[in-house]
């Protein structure tokens, strides 16, 4: 068996395939396997695959199942005891898989690697290393638009890791589930680490594990979309896993966010998506209580340990909307 198992889902990127694919044939790390889930591809992308990189295992799938359905089915076919998910419109470094690795021995109490991310075609500039969660529920990437500089050359835990570049241990995700199918996309990341954090399960941001990402490529021009399932899975990932006096403490906080988002979204004529994905964690909440209710029970921290791990991150969130109204 392979020590790493690198995840690539892709839907109708084949023209982001050669950097990806390219990326990972370059690695200076070889005991790992590359499993691409093509998820109903009309352009092409599964006989690009086949024929140019045939040392990548495709599984094609006749129907896009999302990101989280995409990986979700080549985890089902890993090998490795390091799971590994790389967005397709990115390019790894050739020592990313190397410096995982490295890392994985230095820390082995923790369950996660979050990679340095920074954008395609401003390399000097970091779009993440990781993020952050704060007791309101809300995420701020760590580095976000910095220019690359030493206070993101030390490793460091963070709440989380971006699901476009992350490595997650298999005996992990073996105690606590991979991602969840409801997500589709987007905020299945968070979710995952947050249910590792309420089991004591720590991520490590590695800043020599770098990978190359055109931000947001892969959703291409469809924000209604990108509305639609953030704003929906951020409170998927809140009604799940904020413990009760957590949710109590912060709900003015929760209130003001959610104002602010509704009023940012509808300035920019994405309301009806907005609203679309509230509606539907009110048709889902049974569901969701459901599997509140097992996270709640399995967990192993207590409310005073798990704010400890959170960030009053809230004002940043409310300054990113305000400079987007602007």
């Amino acid at each position: 068996m392979p020590a790493i198992s690198v995840l690539v889902v892709n839907w109708n990127g084949r023209h982001f395939l050669e950097d990806c694919l390219g990326g990972l044939r370059r690695q200076t790390f070889r005991d790992f396997e590359t499993i691409l889930v093509d998820n109903g591809s009309s352009d092409g992308s599964a006989h690009y695959v086949r024929h140019h990189f045939p040392e990548v295992r495709l599984i094609a799938i006749q129907e896009n199942l999302g990101f989280t359905g995409g990986n979700i089915v080549g985890y089902e076919q890993a090998g490795g005891q390091l799971i590994v998910l790389l967005n397709n419109d990115t390019e790894p470094h050739s020592r990313w898989l190397e410096e995982i690795h490295k890392a994985s021995l230095l820390f082995p109490q923790a369950g996660s690697f979050a990679s340095k991310m920074m954008y395609f075609d401003k390399r000097e500039r970091i779009e993440n290393c990781g993020f952050s969660l704060g007791t309101a529920g809300t995420t701020v990437d760590l580095g976000r638009d910095e220019l690359d500089n030493a206070k993101w050359i030390t490793p460091r835990e963070v709440f989380g890791a971006c699901g476009g570049a992350v490595a997650y241990r298999r005996i992990m995700l073996d105690d606590i589930g991979f991602l969840d199918p409801d997500f589709f996309m987007v905020y299945e990341d968070v979710d995952l680490s947050f249910r590792a954090q309420l089991r004591g399960y720590t991520c490590i941001y590695i800043p020599t594990a770098v990978v190359f990402h055109r931000y947001r490529a892969s959703l291409g021009k469809r924000p209604a979309l990108q509305v639609y399932y953030s704003q929906r899975n951020i409170e998927y990932v809140y009604l799940k896993n904020m413990p009760v006096a957590l949710i109590l403490r912060s709900s003015l906080q929760r209130f003001l966010y959610e104002i602010g988002a509704a009023v940012y979204f509808f300035r920019l004529g994405a309301g009806t998506a907005f609203l679309k994905g509230k509606w539907d964690v009110i048709k889902h909440f049974p569901s969701l209580l459901r599997k509140r209710r097992q996270i709640q029970l399995s967990r192993t921290l207590n409310d005073d340990e798990i704010r400890a791990r959170l960030t009053p991150n809230f004002l940043n969130k409310w300054r990113k909307l305000r400079a987007s109204w602007r």
